[in-house]
């Protein structure tokens, strides 16, 4: 076993062992007693059903990473990945073609192991706690329209980096980065009017109330809102949300049809404000900058390791190509990945308060955004006291007790810094 087997092993294992770490620490935090923020909405029973939600979630999770990481040890150390490739290499179809064989054969097994935990935790766990709507059918077809997507738009994408690192030499890092930039920027684009409607139904907010107070707040704000869509949430399961997504004139504000019929007026402006603050403050073009520039230290990395005899000596691997470099460097790098995704936890933690703090600047009304966050973290039942390392390791939004007390802040704040009428 040489020195890049090792490290690959060790962090494999210590990524287990802390994150379980992190789940028992937060198993642990359970606060016994109902916070005094959630009395006036949560009963004891519902509140119980959230401690017990977390647990089985929690164990369940344990099962499947401890499985997922036997069953790729057992392949890697029985030599499977070497295998695979004189699998795909039996076609004589070149270098490209023979990495979207290996490639889409490994993402293929990967599904096929992950298919019975995701089988239970919708039908079992889910179904439990009263959170499925999704049928069989509608679980195979997503499943089906999530691998033809893979291919469509996957496939293209993936023979083009391949093609590039086979063939262009220095040049290939950069010209991958490009492309990849290019499909994230696209799928940006194109996912709300054209992805996301394969999966759920998406019709416009009916003409009322609700329409017109959410309008007439994006008008004040001067957020460019041509509508607002009702989407389908029901049809999988009864948890609620609302988000903002695309760009351009593809940006869309969606409300889960379960968020509609359990808040009011004023808390789905609040929800909005929220999201629209996102827009606003330049969230949206912030990330997908942070993702580029992601990708593109990813690349210049992988063009500096792709070759690299050990590295194919570590996984077993007789003759070393360019789709073996991409699969094993990435392996390689997943500890990296680990701690940088801490890191960009923190950042999305971060904004959250700030898309909060403009909801209550925009709004004036710190009970009304209070109480959706309070109503939405019961019906979905969020865990209201969560460790700070499991926070640290796993949260992209803050704790929603830490959340209400800022909100709770910032009001004092600006009621102190009104002036006083006379």
């Amino acid at each position: 076993m040489n020195y890049i087997a090792v490290i690959v092993l060790i962090a494999f294992v210590c990524e287990l062992i802390l994150n379980i770490f992190a789940d028992f620490l937060n198993l642990q935090h359970f606060s016994p007693e109902l916070p005094e923020a959630f009395r006036d909405i949560y009963d004891a029973k519902r509140y119980a059903d959230s401690q017990n939600y977390l647990y089985e979630n929690t164990r369940f999770g344990w099962i499947e990473s401890i499985v997922n990481l036997g069953v790729l040890l057992c392949f890697w150390f029985d030599s499977g990945f070497n295998a695979l490739d004189h699998l795909a290499r039996g076609f004589n179809r070149g270098p490209v073609i023979s990495g979207l064989i290996f490639i889409g054969l490994l993402l293929f097994l990967r599904a096929l192991i992950n298919l019975p935990f995701s089988i239970y935790r919708t039908f079992v766990i889910e179904e439990k706690f009263g959170f499925n709507k999704t049928g069989w059918k509608t679980f195979a077809a997503d499943h089906l329209k999530g691998f033809g997507l893979a291919v469509i738009l996957g496939g293209p994408l993936l023979a083009a980096v391949l093609a590039f690192f086979e063939y262009a030499g220095g040049n290939a890092w950069w010209y991958s980065w490009a492309a990849v930039s290019f499909f994230m920027l696209l799928v940006r684009f194109i996912g709300p009017t054209w992805i996301m409607p394969l999966f759920n139904r998406f019709s416009p907010l009916e003409e009322g109330e609700l329409r017109q107070a959410l309008m007439a707040f994006a008008k004040r704000i001067r957020f460019p809102l041509k509508n607002i869509f009702l989407m389908d949430g029901s049809r999988r399961s009864s948890k609620s949300n609302a988000y903002f997504t695309g760009f351009g004139r593809n940006k869309r504000i969606v409300l889960f049809d379960t968020l509609v019929g359990q808040t009011t007026t004023a808390e789905l402006v609040g929800i909005l404000a929220h999201e629209m603050g996102h827009y606003k403050l330049r969230h949206i073009w912030t990330d997908t900058i942070i993702g580029i520039l992601h990708s593109g230290i990813l690349f210049f990395l992988l063009s500096i390791f792709i070759s690299l005899p050990s590295l194919f000596n570590a996984f077993y691997m007789d003759v070393p190509s360019a789709y073996g470099g991409l699969i094993f460097f990435g392996i390689l790098y997943s500890p990296v990945e680990f701690f940088l995704g801490i890191l960009l936890r923190f950042h999305s933690r971060r904004i959250e308060y700030q898309a909060d703090r403009f909801a209550l600047e925009t709004t004036f009304a710190p009970q009304a955004l209070t109480s959706a966050l309070k109503k939405l973290s019961v019906q979905n039942l969020s865990n209201l006291t969560p460790h700070p390392f499991y926070v640290m390791l796993n949260y992209s939004h803050p704790p929603i007790l830490e959340r209400i007390n800022a909100i709770a802040t910032l009001a004092a704040q600006h009621a102190d810094e009104r002036p006083v009428q006379s």
